[in-house]
């Protein structure tokens, strides 16, 4: 018996069931209707994204008892269809001598009947240390399960002494996948002279890991490179990472933070020049991507981007819960760029397509839509969300605009597009994610309307335009 695991289970619920309760007859008008979102408390990094026994599994970085954070375990969203989502409660507490100050993120590998969990176990030294060089214990753990509810002791099969020397102690987020008849993993890591890097591992069991290479760029982009994930699509392979102290820039690099990709050649190594970002809106970090049984790499992430409280908020910490993920999005490649956009079951979501006047401000009477127009010409347009958000496009830029409250502090993000051919906004309650040219530049950001109703202006925007509810 783990006394540590009963004793924060129950607290966990006890927190989750104050949630339900203090929600009851509550105007909640931010709660997300087809994002995933937490029970209680905080959201952050998707984990062991898969799809096992006929369901997706969407694990997520769970911090049950704040809304602003704190220890770390792994909550589960299950699903059929990618729309429908369930709770199946916490599924990873830190309650091992590895994991005691968190259970940090990780991925899920299935074979054999088997739904196999590799993930980071977060252990902080008492002491004056800087947790940079030392003070911080990085270990990967392991535990398995054969009906997605009871999972296996867990089992530590990496340490500090297992990384090379010429790192700090920020090393985690293993990505574990299979290439023939090896399996690989990678780790994100910060180098000693503040150069993040990604080590590549292999295995012949998956117990037992030896260290193979290092992928990193000539000169350092960025002091650490979280988040790892090194796949093939349409037969390039690719590797993601989110790296962080990349220089912020007026058009590209905007947020805190980055996430995006580089195009990788056998055997060699990748330049930040070839660097492109998944996502040009304020909240998008710790991408994560996986396989399904219809062959689509689908891509999920984090709807927010850590340390940024003092640019700008999430008031739904007043109700209790902070963050949600991302719409699942199938990725595809085209002429060397990687386009992404809402998986196809999505469109199921529709309720009734309403008629639209280009003429006249549309008054919705629902907070959720889906937005489509096709075929535009204009060279120059706006659309308006209710009075304080825009979002434009002339002399090829694209600027998505916040001004007032709407925005909790947001301001504006922008991205160069030759031309803007298609537009799709597919907006929940508190989340807008907006998909140029089928998914060539995206754009996501937390929004909070004060009312359920909503109002849009589309200006000198020509083109053949269809609206959903949801």
């Amino acid at each position: 018996m783990n006394v540590m695991r009963d004793v924060l289970a129950s607290q966990a619920a006890l927190a989750e069931k104050k949630a339900r309760e203090e929600g009851k007859g509550r105007e909640e008008c931010w709660k997300t209707r087809f994002h995933i979102m937490p029970p209680a408390g905080w959201l952050n990094d998707p984990n062991g994204l898969c799809q096992y026994q006929g369901k997706y599994y969407f694990f997520f970085q769970y911090a049950p008892f704040s809304p602003y954070g704190g220890l770390k375990f792994w909550g589960l969203y299950t699903s059929e269809d990618l729309t429908d989502w369930s709770y199946q409660g916490i599924v990873l507490y830190p309650d091992s001598p590895w994991d005691c100050h968190g259970v940090y993120s990780g991925s899920a590998f299935t074979e054999d009947g088997e739904l196999e969990l590799f993930y980071t176990g977060n252990v902080k030294l008492e002491g004056d240390y800087d947790y940079i060089d030392k003070g911080r214990e990085a270990y990967v753990l392991f535990t398995k399960s054969r009906d997605g509810e009871n999972y296996s002791p867990k089992e530590c099969l990496m340490g500090m002494e297992d990384y090379p020397r010429d790192y700090t102690c920020h090393i985690r987020d293993p990505k574990v996948w299979k290439e023939g008849d090896r399996y690989y993993m990678v780790l994100g890591g910060r180098k000693k002279n503040s150069q993040g890097a990604v080590l590549v591992y292999s295995s012949w069991d998956k117990k037992k890991w030896k260290y193979e290479k290092e992928i990193t760029t000539s000169t350092p982009f960025g002091y650490m490179w979280e988040c790892p994930d090194l796949f093939r699509l349409q037969g390039q392979q690719i590797l993601s990472v989110s790296p962080q102290g990349v220089p912020r820039q007026e058009e590209a690099f905007q947020n805190l933070y980055a996430s995006g990709y580089f195009f990788v050649e056998e055997d060699t190594g990748v330049e930040a020049e070839t660097f492109r970002e998944w996502d040009m809106g304020f909240d998008f970090y710790a991408p994560q991507t996986f396989r399904d049984d219809k062959g689509r790499r689908i891509l999920a992430a984090w709807a927010s981007v850590p340390d940024t409280e003092k640019e700008y908020g999430n008031p739904t910490t007043e109700q209790g819960w902070q963050h949600v993920l991302t719409t699942p999005r199938e990725l595809r490649l085209e002429q060397g760029k990687i386009y992404q956009y809402p998986v196809s079951e999505i469109d199921s979501l529709r309720t009734e397509e309403i008629p639209v006047s280009q003429r006249e401000d549309i008054w919705l009477e629902q907070p959720c839509f889906d937005l489509e127009i096709e075929e535009i010409d204009s060279e120059e347009w706006e659309i308006a969300i209710e009075e304080d958000c825009r979002f434009s496009y002339k002399n090829h830029r694209a600027v998505l605009e916040f001004t007032g409250t709407l925005g909790a502090g947001r301001k504006a993000r922008r991205a160069r597009i030759d031309q803007v051919k298609s537009l799709r906004i597919l907006a929940d309650t508190s989340l807008l994610e907006i998909y140029v040219n089928h998914g060539e530049t995206v754009f996501t950001s937390r929004y909070y309307p004060n009312r359920k109703e909503r109002q849009i202006s589309l200006k000198n925007l020509s083109g053949k335009v269809r609206l959903f509810g949801l």
